[in-house]
């Protein structure tokens, strides 16, 4: 007989699949970019929004954004467990950080699809 037990707290494998995959899209973002500058030795503003202009980078850098959301939610939820000990405050400030990186979020893709 199997037991399975769910859970609707944090789950350290699955944080730290999380953290990995984020890491691996963050990376190839990244090197998206990298790649831009090596293949385009003068950029100007106009070569960049067009850059920017595309769907496939639009979708990416979104993707990216939603990387960084998870993997800094997972980070600052650790930092916070480990040197904030008063359950008030470590709620206070896990709120106040989950919605200013929904307002990150909530920018970037107002940024992204203004262009």
């Amino acid at each position: 007989m199997v037991n399975i037990v769910a859970s609707a707290g944090r789950n350290g494998v699955h944080d730290f699949i999380l953290l990995r995959a984020s890491a691996v899209i963050l990376v190839l973002y990244t090197l998206l970019l990298a790649g831009f500058f090596v293949v385009t030795p003068n950029v100007t503003f106009d070569i960049w929004q067009g850059f920017f202009a595309c769907t496939g980078v639009k979708i990416a850098t979104l993707l990216a954004l939603a990387a960084l959301l998870a993997h800094a939610k997972i980070g600052i939820w650790q930092v916070l467990s480990d040197y904030i000990k008063a359950p008030f405050l470590r709620g206070v400030l896990q709120f106040f950080f989950s919605v200013l990186l929904l307002v990150y979020v909530a920018a970037g893709f107002l940024i992204v699809w203004g262009v």
